[in-house]
């Protein structure tokens, strides 16, 4: 069930109007929310529900047993949940990956090995919810959070139907205590999910839904130009925004209209000037992941700057990996590996305080950026080869490449200044500091872009691959 069907806008009017209820009961209202998620995990393929259900109860256990002070061995524990947890993603997401990729490396040997057919399916959100119930072992380890005795919190925790399959990434400490205590939903709570949800529409069905019919055409050609690697470039950047912090922006607003609050997960991240701030503006859920759980316990900035640079190395090839079983998404790792080295030789911790200096870095930074995009999104490293030695073979447009660079700049030019002014004016939500009549006029194109330009219901989101 995807968020912009019409199934989905049934389903939680539905969810919502019994939650609302059932507003005076809050375990009766986690029952429902927890068979609404189910159900809604359900609708893809109900046999990887198992998956959700054996993460649940294995780390419902162990956190039993390290928030217990009399177990004695509760390094023993959580082991015995990550390497359950990493398991699963091992065996569904990597495994024709790294037995195809040790098949090819017998054959440099000149030893032929018959490479067995797995027809493994990637469920969907299992990198999400994987990530999501290991935090929580791992900080009832810490002691950080205490251990939850409920196993219905705790199945609702790690399933939540907003953010179950493409996040936020969700901490126990934030969102635990959300489902046991009592919820309520504001006026401020309708209104602000609403825009967000609405933004989040606008984002996936009318930017990134036309963005994907280009950047599709572009990376199926067979030889490319400058030009087309370039607008696929653009184009693919402002698809990849649009769909997963649109997908971002509709699971805080339906989380919003039912009394919780998510973590932000993007903050403008094309207006940074350096990798650093890149990555704390962008999938700001797993960046602070990688950062808590991988980053730091290597030894994070402690042990001198080589030490960092192979921490900040190691971070983001292990965050490269985690978005695919392919090279192109560890080279894509690697590249954002090194411009956080670069960076931080380069700048230190000066600050760039000059206007006009801030916005060539914000541009220059963007430029890199788009590299990273192409990377991402390559089929193969044949076509990343392709596609690189493109750009230094400048050529003159055609008609049909003009073309695709106006519809580039169509479709990214509302979202563009809309996200502009809210970097500028710090709003959030654009309802209090908008004038209503740009405000009404702005709701009205925005509806027109989704309705009538716009690809309703037809497109999965990007991040349900990963």
């Amino acid at each position: 069930m995807l968020f912009n069907s019409l199934e989905f806008v049934l389903f939680f009017f539905i969810v919502w109007l019994l939650y609302y209820l059932l507003r005076r009961t809050l375990r009766i209202q986690n029952i429902l929310l927890l068979i609404a998620s189910y159900t809604f995990y359900s609708f893809w393929d109900w046999r990887f529900l198992s998956l959700v259900l054996l993460s649940t109860i294995v780390d419902y256990f162990c956190g039993l047993k390290l928030g217990d002070p009399n177990t004695k061995n509760r390094k023993l524990f959580l082991i015995i949940s990550v390497v359950f947890n990493l398991g699963i993603l091992a065996i569904f997401k990597y495994a024709g990956f790294f037995i195809t990729e040790f098949v090819n490396l017998l054959a440099l040997f000149g030893v032929q090995a018959n490479e067995p057919s797995l027809n493994i399916i990637l469920p969907l959100g299992i990198s999400f919810y994987t990530f999501q119930t290991m935090a929580y072992t791992i900080d009832v380890y810490r002691r950080k959070i205490p251990h939850e005795k409920d196993i219905l919190n705790l199945a609702l925790y790690v399933s939540f139907f907003p953010q179950l399959v493409a996040g936020p990434i969700e901490r126990a400490q934030n969102l635990l205590p959300q489902i046991k205590n009592q919820r309520n939903v504001t006026v401020t709570d309708i209104l602000e999910g609403g825009w967000l949800i609405y933004f989040g529409y606008f984002l996936k069905v009318f930017v990134a839904d036309n963005l994907a019919k280009i950047v599709n055409s572009i990376f199926a050609l067979e030889e490319v130009r400058f030009f087309e690697t370039v607008t696929g470039a653009y184009a693919f950047a402002f698809q990849i925004y649009g769909d997963f912090a649109g997908y971002t922006f509709i699971a805080i607003g339906v989380a919003r209209l039912l009394g919780f609050r998510l973590m932000t997960n993007f903050l403008f991240p094309y207006f940074v000037t350096n990798a650093q701030d890149f990555w704390r503006n962008w999938h700001i859920s797993l960046s602070t992941w990688l950062k808590d759980y991988l980053y730091i316990p290597l030894g994070g900035n402690r042990f001198g700057k080589w030490m960092t640079f192979r921490n900040l190395m190691l971070t983001m090839l292990l965050g490269g990996l985690w978005h695919g079983a392919a090279w192109n998404f560890v080279i894509w790792g690697f590249y954002h590996g090194l411009l956080l080295i670069l960076f931080r030789m380069a700048l230190g911790k000066n600050e760039i305080t000059t206007k006009w200096k801030k916005y060539l870095a914000i541009i220059f930074m963007f430029q890199l950026t788009c590299i990273g995009w192409l990377i991402f999104r390559v089929e193969n490293m044949d076509q990343l080869g392709m596609m690189l030695q493109s750009l230094v073979e400048f050529e003159a447009w055609s008609s049909s490449e003009l073309n695709n660079i106006k519809r580039v700049i169509f479709y990214s030019t509302l979202p563009i200044l809309i996200t502009f002014y809210q970097y500028k004016t710090n709003s959030g939500n654009m309802l209090d500091k908008m004038p209503n009549a740009l405000r009404v006029l702005l709701y009205v194109i925005m509806f027109y872009a989704i309705f009538a330009l716009g690809e309703f219901g037809k497109q999965e989101f990007i991040y349900f691959q990963f």
